[in-house]
């Protein structure tokens, strides 16, 4: 009794120990949990169309505002005047000094506009007297030549560089009518997605919901489907014991029913080969008494050598088989005992598990499903929760905007045309000057024959000298008016590119935004009624690294999403639920002890079988050979002399042929029929012995397990399905939380449509402006040496009226009568020299 204790206690453990290597091994893998693979949706940007800008332009840009404002970014300045509305004299003072760069620019363009056509009216009224150049004289010098060409290739220089202002110029006044043209198009695609992006955040949301929903379906249809989970889970902890078991006892049935099938097919071989083998043993025992005979006669000659192979005529062996009784009876009882059947019991009591479990668990999984509803609703209040309704403040003033941008969208059309035809008649007119030097150059190049007197200068070199005057004129006339332009878009553009532009790409202007007072009854947390403080700034910077909306407005101060999503409550409650459950699964006995006892009885019988002794009689039998004694009888026969005795032998040779050929015919397929049946016999039987025990201890083991430990293996396969299902959920709140946290509403999107709003008003207007007003400027400061060099050069192309040949300072002429010269005079006004 003490040593049956003590083999059950040694069982017990060592199945606890099993148990737990196969959780280890595994039951790990039995609950995958598949990562949430769900992508948010993500709004579709318009992208900009504007392509053109006027960065070739933006480095000389850059460096003269740089130099004519110096000063950093009057932030406290600016603070300073929105807070005060009066604007003291301290104030005014302050704002003048930190514009002193601009003011000196202005006063220079001033300067410009009063002096150029006060110069210029001077200048005509000079010439007008003969003085200025406006004498029809030329001295003629040495170096004269080499002046003219000094003037021609600085003439040359200042008009290439006119030129360059003048292409500039037409390509930035091109660029911001483009610009301005463009802009409703590419503010309201601005703010459209900024509305895709606050439309797409409630679909964001509910896409979270959506998959919560999903999630917790899932776990659903589990819960339903317990019984064939659960029931398979505990197959597959039963599988590693009962399989073999099972797959032994088949093995040992169909073992014996093999060994049945060749019991049967060796007696109804016997039953066929006893009696042709006595029908053999009956004739050769007639031709050998009829041999012996003849041999023995007197008249046979030297037959008695022949006596010792006739004592060896006879079948080698006997065919006396020892009693298969014990094995056939053993054989018998053990299929009575219906060893399939057991197994198929066995198989179908493991089969039956997946109902029982359903059937056990059915009030745990309606109990579960009340907890999961619960679970999906708090999971939907969560998002219900979020302040989404801020949304929907902002969406309404962009689309408004919208509206007032498409209403006023033909006025800024208009607007661009009309910037457009300016900076067209602008360029053009500075073209017209270009024009004006360059032919110019080339008449007087081309017409100039240097020996020539100045006096007989040819036509086309005049006319190239009047081209160079004309270019002077309009320039007097157009100059001062382009440098009013220039004065009112130097004020504008360069204000707005130190003022807003520069510090837009610095950040501080996006700072002074956040300073209180500045912008009246703004506060960004007001606005978005959110109970927090934001700082313009920070968001700013949170949305350029794409972050999500909780991190962006620090969410998690108004609003504990951990305690939301914590739904261990419910879980602990489902978990408690399946625990309490009771899943009791009904235990087999595997093989009864009677059948046990017969398969023991019939490994016993197989192996005390001596199949070997069988073999040996059947090679015995198959070794007879009568052929070799009727050669030898033929071979006494042709000895013989009497007719008689030879006819004998003759006679009794054939007949021992016969014999051969019946045994060979008839006897030795069926002998090698039973060699073959009893081979497979004692194959089959080798194993029988080793099979038994095998099955016997898969068997026991087995039996050991659902004795002790199905009860535990139940209880931890109930425990790991609904860790699964649990797992499922934590899975989902990871997720979630991880989503909701940092990627729900990344705002990239808005801080795009801030660096758009700025690309589009700093990079392309601003910077096309500050290009055409630059470009114009630097005409109109090399319009004042194109106007000297003009002038100079003008003077060696222009036909002369005096030549040099006839003016002698030491001569005194006497003087004539005023009315000698008036014909003279009347052939050249003095009006005329004015265009000279």
């Amino acid at each position: 009794m003490l040593n049956m204790r003590s083999r059950m206690t040694g069982l017990f453990w060592s199945g606890v120990l099993l148990l737990f290597l196969w959780t280890f091994v595994s039951g790990q893998p039995s609950c995958p949990i598949q990562a949430i693979s769900t992508e948010l949706q993500t709004p579709n940007e318009i992208p900009s169309k504007l392509t053109f800008s006027s960065d070739f332009m933006s480095p000389f840009v850059h460096s003269f505002l740089g130099t004519v404002q110096p000063n950093p970014f009057p932030k406290d300045l600016l603070i300073r005047v929105t807070k005060d509305r009066n604007l003291n004299t301290e104030l005014v003072k302050e704002v003048l000094q930190y514009e002193i760069g601009f003011l000196v620019c202005v006063a220079i363009g001033i300067l410009y506009i009063v002096l150029m056509p006060l110069i210029g009216l001077i200048f005509a009224c000079c010439r007008c007297c003969g003085n200025c150049g406006g004498r029809m004289h030329q001295k003629q010098t040495k170096n004269i030549h080499c002046k003219r060409r000094s003037f021609y290739l600085v003439t040359f220089l200042i008009t290439v560089l006119i030129l360059a202002g003048n292409i500039c110029m037409f390509l930035s006044s091109t660029n911001t009518s483009e610009t301005v043209n463009r802009t409703p198009t590419e503010l309201t695609n601005i703010l459209e997605n900024v509305k895709g992006y606050l439309t797409n955040i409630p679909k964001q949301i509910q896409n979270v919901t959506n998959v919560a929903g999903v999630t917790v379906d899932k776990v659903k249809n589990n819960l339903v489907e317990t019984g064939p989970l659960l029931g398979r889970s505990i197959q597959n902890g039963l599988k590693g014991p009962l399989d073999p078991a099972f797959n032994s006892i088949t093995e040992i049935a169909r073992v014996i029913n093999s060994t049945s099938q060749g019991l049967l097919h060796l007696n109804k071989t016997l039953e066929l080969l006893k009696p042709k083998v006595d029908v053999v043993q009956t004739n050769l025992s007639a031709v050998r008494q009829r041999i012996n005979n003849t041999l023995h006669s007197s008249e046979c000659v030297n037959c008695t050598s022949l006596q010792p192979e006739l004592d060896k005529l006879s079948l080698d062996g006997s065919l006396e088989f020892p009693d298969q009784n014990d094995l056939r009876s053993a054989v018998d009882k053990a299929i009575n005992a219906d060893v399939i059947g057991q197994a198929n019991k066995g198989r179908d009591f493991f089969d039956s598990i997946p109902e029982k479990v359903k059937n056990e668990t059915k009030l745990s999984v309606q109990m579960a499903l009340l907890e999961l509803d619960k679970i999906k609703r708090q999971i939907t209040s969560v998002t219900d929760g979020l302040p989404l309704d801020v949304l929907k403040n902002i969406s309404e003033p962009l689309t408004q905007a919208q509206k007032s941008i498409k209403d006023v969208s033909p006025l800024i059309d208009r607007s661009s045309q009309i910037s457009r035809a300016v900076g067209l008649i602008l360029s053009c007119l500075i073209l017209l000057v270009v024009i004006c030097n360059f032919l110019g150059l080339l008449l007087g190049v081309a017409g100039l024959k240097p020996k020539n007197n100045p006096t007989e200068r040819s036509g086309t070199s005049n006319c190239g000298g009047i081209f160079f005057m004309a270019g002077v004129g309009f320039s007097f006339l157009v100059s001062w008016i382009f440098m009013l332009v220039v004065l009112i878009l130097f004020i504008v553009g360069g204000n707005g590119y130190t003022l807003v532009c520069k510090p837009l790409q610095n950040k501080e202007l996006i700072q002074l935004i956040d300073t209180p007072g500045v912008i009246p009854n703004f506060n960004l947390s007001t606005t978005l009624n959110l109970n927090i403080n934001l700082k313009v700034t920070n968001v700013y910077s949170d949305c350029q690294q794409n972050k999500a909306l909780w991190t962006t407005f620090h969410l998690n101060e108004i609003f504990d999403l951990n305690k939301e999503l914590n739904v261990s409550r419910y879980t602990q409650d489902i978990y408690k639920t399946f625990e309490d459950a009771q899943i009791n699964i009904a235990n087999i006995t595997i093989l009864t002890p009677e059948v046990k006892s017969q398969l023991n009885n019939f490994s016993s019988s197989a192996s005390s079988m001596n199949f070997s002794n069988i073999i040996q009689q059947i090679n015995d039998v198959s070794g007879t050979n009568l052929s070799s004694a009727a050669e030898k009888l033929d071979i006494l026969a042709d000895k013989q002399s009497n007719p008689s005795i030879k006819g004998q032998l003759q006679g009794q040779a054939k007949d021992l042929r016969d014999i051969q050929t019946e045994i060979t015919t008839n006897i030795m397929p069926l002998l090698l029929e039973l060699n073959t049946t009893i081979k497979n016999l004692s194959a089959v039987a080798s194993q029988i012995t080793a099979a038994v025990d095998s099955l016997l201890k898969k068997v026991g083991y087995a039996q050991d397990v659902l004795n002790y430990n199905i009860s535990q293996i139940v209880k931890t396969e109930s425990k790991s399905f609904i860790d699964c299902q649990l797992e499922i959920f934590k899975a989902f709140v990871h997720w979630a939380n991880q989503t909701i946290t940092e990627k729900v509403g990344r705002c990239r999107p808005a801080a795009a449509a801030i660096d758009r709003s700025e690309e589009l008003l700093c990079k392309h207007l601003v910077e096309s402006l500050n290009a055409f007003w630059l470009s114009l400027g630097w005409c109109m400061m090399f319009l004042i040496p194109s106007i000297i060099f003009s002038v100079k050069l003008a003077k060696y192309y222009r036909r002369m009226k005096y030549s040099d040949a006839y003016e002698n300072n030491n001569f005194m002429m006497n003087p004539f009568p005023k009315v000698h010269l008036k014909p003279e005079l009347e052939k050249s006004p003095p009006f005329a020299y004015a265009h000279n």
